[in-house]
């Protein structure tokens, strides 16, 4: 009977701590803060950018807290992503510029100036060589080319997109990368497209169950693509061949927390959605936050 009610007590103890080291089901941002982007980098933290500020918050995804790291500068932060050199690298939206930080400080590193409006310097992703960035209202992508260990160039290059079909709203949105080729999605057509990375050619890639329609941030895992369709409220899942040329919805990721998801992260098991909120009519008091879904 000791034993037993040792063994008990000890159960009890160990309670709080277990139910304390999971992940919260949602982490909020400041209120007024209207993200669009987030990111992850070292440990537990992630990235969420201010569409109206510039501003960019740090929060950690265990603990749910988290503080700004940089201060509002009059421009836009939307999608972002991290590498492996920890450095942040995030998209301007209208301003048509690309600013890199250091991740942990938040110290400015660069800031380049892609084109001249109209733009809409939507999303980023990060290889080894490079980073490519869309822009939402023209053909074409932004390379940052990196040289030897990784040094920031003086400036970007422009890359021209070709063999997208004409269209109005918002075009490339949401980029990924996958050996030559990059992977982006049209958010007015609903669809998918293969660019090479060096002659900016672009070919659809034929889905079957359906398509993406208001597809907006992208997030590649293997070869299972995700695919945020932010006014859906949901984000589809994409099998993709060994060639990036066909794909299959295999099926939708839904939460009743969403509300208007634009861009995903990965951490830690789950991927993390930010809820973007573009159905609400935004005040200083207006509440925003991050959401943890099951892959």
């Amino acid at each position: 009977m000791k034993r037993i009610l040792t063994i008990a007590l000890l159960l009890c103890l160990a309670a709080p701590a277990a139910a304390g080291g999971r992940y919260p089901e949602t982490i909020p941002l400041p209120n007024g803060w209207q993200p669009e982007g987030i990111a992850t980098g070292k440990g537990k933290s992630f990235y969420s950018g201010s569409r109206a500020t510039g501003a960019i918050y740090k929060g950690n995804l265990k603990t749910g807290r988290g503080d700004v790291l940089v201060d509002p500068w009059g421009g836009a932060a939307l999608g972002m992503k991290v590498d492996r050199r920890n450095r942040l690298f995030v998209a301007g939206g209208g301003t048509g510029t690309a600013s890199v930080y250091r991740a942990g400080s938040g110290r400015l590193l660069e800031r380049y100036t892609l084109t001249a409006a109209p733009t809409f310097v939507n999303d980023v992703i990060v290889t080894e060589r490079a980073a490519y960035f869309t822009d939402s209202q023209r053909q074409q992508l932004y390379v940052l080319e990196f040289g030897r260990h990784g040094r920031l160039p003086d400036q970007a290059r422009t890359l021209t997109v070709t063999g997208l079909p004409a269209s109005t709203g918002f075009q490339l949105n949401g980029i990924e990368a996958s050996g030559r080729k990059l992977i982006a999605v049209h958010t007015a057509l609903g669809k998918l497209f293969e660019i090479d990375k060096r002659s900016g050619e672009a070919e659809e890639i034929e889905l079957e169950g359906g398509d993406v329609a208001n597809g907006d941030g992208l997030l590649l895992h293997g070869r299972r693509l995700y695919v945020v369709q932010n006014q859906l409220n949901r984000i589809a899942v994409v099998k993709l061949d060994r060639d990036l040329d066909e794909g299959e919805i295999t099926g939708h990721l839904t939460d009743s927390d969403f509300d208007v998801p634009t861009t995903i992260a990965e951490k830690g098991g789950f991927l993390w959605a930010v809820n973007a909120r573009f159905s609400t009519t935004p005040t200083p008091d207006t509440e925003y936050d991050v959401v943890r879904v099951r892959r």
